[in-house]
């Protein structure tokens, strides 16, 4: 089974910066991609970026596209997010996960995994 370490996160003023990063390990088919959810108070969780590991194409939801970035280091088996210009709205647990089957980027379309980690809290201050 695969495990999912997600760090990175902390306390921003809006129009702030972080970068977050994933590192996956354990047992697991393949990766064909890596990517980014978050979970807001009150909300469920929601896709936002994946990136695939064989082309290095991306995939972003509107609400993140020109603000954050999502960067792989392969040998490393980690994913990472820079967050930029980052508003009070993107307040949220950041979680990561792995396409084991190749899904696709756009993981809105079929977002359950089996695993999950703990995620990293980005609180973001107006």
């Amino acid at each position: 089974q695969v495990q999912l370490a997600e760090s990175g996160g902390g306390l921003v003023q809006a129009g702030g910066s972080l970068r977050l990063s994933c590192t996956a390990s354990g047992r697991y088919f393949k990766t064909y991609s890596m990517g980014w959810f978050r979970q807001a108070p009150g909300k469920e969780r929601e896709f936002i970026t994946a990136i695939s590991w064989n082309s290095g194409n991306t995939y972003y939801v509107d609400s993140v596209k020109g603000r954050f970035i999502i960067a792989s280091d392969n040998d490393k088996n980690t994913v990472y997010l820079q967050m930029n210009s980052l508003k009070p709205e993107d307040t949220a647990v950041y979680y990561c996960n792995i396409d084991e089957w190749g899904r696709g980027l756009n993981w809105a379309q079929n977002p359950t995994f089996a695993s999950w980690g703990q995620g990293t809290q980005v609180t973001v201050s107006s």
